[in-house]
Formats: structure tokens, C-alpha cells, sequence
């Protein structure tokens, strides 16, 4: 299962769009409510250039099954928040499919409605909002890759990341614009206990850093070529690249030598847009992601977690997922906490790094 390299979102009009145009930038919209369509904002990692993707089968069978189409703009988890954001007079997006903390900053924006689809009572409390205003359809984690080629092994601490032979062979996407990249600073800022700690060593990585990358699936295919040697990534994402990328490896580096490798959750969400053209047909897709024969598919095709705690995936790919997570301490981010306080963390990582 091949992947797209993540992109990032173009300004306004020269985002990518599959299916019908969107109405032109700034012209007011044209949307029918009768249409049998709606257009689906969402970050990358779940639709394939090949077409093999989880979200090319899902668009698929959904129209055949609904008759819906579905228009699809991809983007970095924070662009596609701020085009909802700076869409809000003249709504375009139905639905948007984001990673946390963006998923939560839509919310806070007054972005999203409030829709609890079909199956999200089986969707883990601390996977969904309780108000109903989104709820995970995927679940993913946070990781790194490093070159397997070019590494006998991974680095095993955060420490090793330092290490001269390092130097301009390391990358993580751009905090406050990339979901993965956003991971990092959440993940250093637990593994270090704090935001100072976090800082200081993110201050002293920077040595090593090629520099700022809006996208983080541009950095899959350059760690696989071996023109870097570790970048930052997410488990369903880089596992659904293994195929067409083989000499990348997943890996989750320790807080400290002897300590546990750690991660945390980084599901895809989904929501309903606030005053959404085509309203009726969004919850219908809604539904249809979170009904228990897609969820199935998320570990067979797309190379993900289900997010539905009934469905228990036996397929291949599933099997191989647990293996890579076996002996990986799971935190819970204080998502709240991150999302009332994400401005002043990404201000802390531009002084720190001076990006």
C-alpha cells in the first residue's frame, strides 16, 4: 500500500481537489444542498497516489453505495483548520478530518457542529468529544522513522538524536503547521517533564536539524533514500509505506537511557462542519466511517487502528501493528491543556530553535 507524500495546503485556490472544482476563492458559493455531494477537508496520510489507499476505497464504495460523491482537499492537520476558519462566511467544507490538537482548536473556534454518527458509542470516551463535536475514525500514533540501511539500529533516547553523525541527516516537520510535527513538542515536552527541559533540548537539536518541512510525508521518502537518517512520522502512515519505502524503520526513542520507549495517540478526527452546504450527507459519511465493515478495513487497507474498541482486526497488517507497538508506553496528553496553551508552546519552540 503505497502512500502520497504529505503536502501542504496551497493558498486558497491551488489546493488539491479531487472531483468537482471548489468555487473560487473569495466568490461566493454556489453549493446546491440537494447536491449528491460533499467536500471532505482532511489531513494527508489516508489517500494514496496509487489509488489504494483507505480513503480511495471509502470514497469508492460510499458513492456506490449513497450516490454521494465526495470532494476531497488535502492539507497539513493546521492548514486545513485555518482554511475552514478563514472559509466560515462562506462555508465550503462539510466535513474535516484533522489530528489533535487541531481537531480540538477547530472546536474552540466555533468551526464544527455538533453529530455523534452511528458507532461512535463505541468509540473510546477520550477518542471523541463529549459535546458530540468530533469523534476519531481512525486511531494512529506518534513515532519516528530512521534509515535501516544506513543504521544497524534506531537511536534508542532523545539524546542520541544529538549525536554529531546527526548533522543535517535529521528533519521533523514544522510545529504549529504539521499535526507530526506539532507530536513532537508534546511528546518532548512529557518525555522531559516539562516545558523548559523541552526547550532546552529542542534548542540544542537544532544543531542536527536540515530545517523547517510543512509536510511530514516529504520526509518518509527522503529517510528512505538515505538523504536523511531520522525524521518524525506516524505509525499508520509509515507502516502503509513500508511497501513502496522499504528501507525506512519505526521507532519511538526513550525520555532516557534504560527508560521505555514512549508515545501517545494521534487519531485522525473527524467533524462536522458549522453550517455545512450539503449537512445531511455529511452525517451520512459520518456514519459510513465509523460503521463496523470500514472500520474492519482500517488495519487491512489502510494500515491504521480501528477506532471502534469492538472491532478486532486479525488481517496481516493488524498482527504486524501490534508487533511494532509491543512494549511502547502509551501517555494521554492533556489535550485541553495543550489546545488553551498551544500558541505559547509553538512561540517557546520558534525562541528556542530561532525559527
Amino acid at each position: 500500500m503505497s502512500r502520497p507524500l504529505r503536502k501542504p495546503l496551497a493558498a486558497c485556490c491551488g489546493a488539491l481537489v479531487l472531483g468537482a472544482s471548489l468555487t473560487a476563492c473569495g466568490g461566493a458559493s454556489s453549493a446546491d444542498p440537494n447536491a449528491k455531494e460533499i467536500t471532505v477537508y482532511s489531513a494527508d496520510g489516508l489517500k494514496s497516489e496509487k489509488g489504494d489507499g483507505f480513503y480511495d476505497k471509502v470514497f469508492k464504495d460510499f458513492e456506490k453505495k449513497t450516490g454521494i460523491k465526495v470532494d476531497y482537499v488535502e492539507s497539513g492537520s493546521g492548514a486545513a483548520v485555518q482554511r475552514v476558519a478563514r472559509e466560515r462566511t462562506n462555508t465550503k467544507a462539510d466535513v474535516v478530518v484533522t489530528l489533535p490538537p487541531f481537531i480540538q482548536q477547530a472546536d474552540g473556534k466555533g468551526l464544527l457542529d455538533s453529530y455523534r454518527p452511528k458507532g461512535s458509542d463505541q468509540v473510546a470516551a477520550a477518542d471523541k468529544d463529549p459535546n458530540g463535536k468530533w469523534t476519531s475514525v481512525v486511531n494512529n500514533y506518534f513515532c519516528f522513522i530512521y534509515n535501516k540501511q544506513k543504521l544497524q539500529q534506531p537511536p534508542k533516547t532523545w539524546a542520541d538524536l544529538t549525536d554529531a553523525a546527526f548533522r543535517d541527516k535529521l528533519q521533523y516537520s514544522t510545529p504549529g503547521v504539521a499535526g507530526d510535527g506539532t507530536a513532537v513538542l508534546i511528546k518532548a515536552m512529557h518525555d522531559f517533564g516539562g516545558q523548559g527541559p523541552a526547550m532546552t533540548f529542542l534548542k540544542k537539536l537544532q544543531a542536527n536539524n536540515v530545517g523547517p518541512s510543512s509536510s511530514t510525508g516529504q520526509l518518509a521518502p527522503k529517510t528512505d533514500k538515505g538523504e536523511l537518517l531520522v525524521a518524525n512520522g506516524d505509525v499508520q502512515m509509515n507502516y502503509a509505506n513500508l511497501k513502496s519505502m522499504p528501507h525506512q524503520g519505526i521507532f519511538f526513542p526513550a525520555a532516557k537511557p534504560g527508560g521505555a520507549p514512549t508515545t501517545f495517540a494521534l487519531p485522525y478526527a473527524a467533524g462536522l462542519v458549522k453550517n455545512a452546504p450539503h449537512a445531511a450527507n455529511a452525517k451520512k459519511f459520518l456514519d459510513y466511517l465509523l460503521s463496523e465493515d470500514v472500520q474492519k478495513e482500517v488495519s487491512s487497507v489502510g494500515g491504521g487502528f480501528a477506532a471502534r474498541t469492538d472491532i478486532e482486526a486479525t488481517d496481516a497488517n493488524a498482527t504486524a501493528l501490534a508487533k511494532i507497538m509491543n512494549g511502547v508506553e502509551i501517555f494521554r496528553p492533556d489535550w485541553n491543556d495543550i489546545d488553551k496553551n498551544l500558541d505559547s508552546y509553538i512561540d517557546a519552540w520558534k525562541t528556542a530553535t530561532g525559527s
